[in-house]
């Protein structure tokens, strides 16, 4: 795998490391799922929220290296199933956000890490819309001349996923940080959260 990274010409390994820093920059719906389980749940709650998501990605690439993606793309209907699935699991997300109690229960994310990870892998898994990013975008880095594509994929996509998870996993933190402050002084933040749930969902439903 280390060869295959040294055939990959500099310029371009850097265009696609700084391609991939600024959309991970971008909130978007990972961003967004792990800023809110890290108000709702703390930093460790937030942080490993962003590690699962970082595991729904590798599930794509992996997908995206074995040809499925592609096949499923190739399925509308099989998109949308994915689309309501991902919705149905963010509006639960969010019921159990809002009927949490009146109090930020800051440390119940930290409790239960392994429930974060599982729903930050969920929500991305869930997503088509990262399956059909993957697909489109790191071929366009990739070279028949360096090796197996699917070699190249799963390359560029580890890379992609490592950065991605390290700034989803600090917006987490960050949040829930900022979160716990918060909520020695309110009691709002778990109904913060499940909107921002039910917003996500509403945005995959929608766009």
């Amino acid at each position: 795998m280390f060869d295959l990274l040294a055939l990959i010409p500099a310029p371009e390994l850097a265009a696609f490391l700084a391609a991939g820093i600024v959309l991970n920059l971008t909130p978007g719906a990972d961003v967004i799922f792990a800023t809110a389980s890290g108000m709702a749940g703390g930093p460790k709650a937030g942080a490993v929220a962003g590690l699962g998501v970082g595991l729904g990605g590798l599930w794509h690439v992996g997908l995206a290296a074995a040809g499925v993606s592609a096949l499923v793309a190739a399925h509308p209907g099989a998109l949308v199933a994915l689309k309501w699935l991902g919705a149905a699991y963010l509006l639960w997300l969010a019921w159990k956000s809002w009927h949490a109690g009146p109090a930020t229960e800051a440390g119940r994310g930290i409790a239960s890490p392994l429930r974060a990870l599982w729903r930050g892998f969920l929500t991305n898994a869930f997503n088509p819309k990262v399956a059909l990013f993957v697909i489109a975008f790191l071929p366009q880095f990739t070279d028949p001349a360096r090796g197996p594509v699917w070699q190249q994929i799963v390359l560029l996509g580890v890379l992609f996923t490592f950065t991605g998870t390290l700034i989803t996993c600090s917006y987490g933190a960050l949040a829930g940080w900022a979160g716990q402050t918060l909520g020695r002084r309110m009691g709002v933040l778990n109904k913060v959260a499940a909107v921002m749930f039910g917003g996500l969902a509403a945005r995959l439903v929608w766009e």
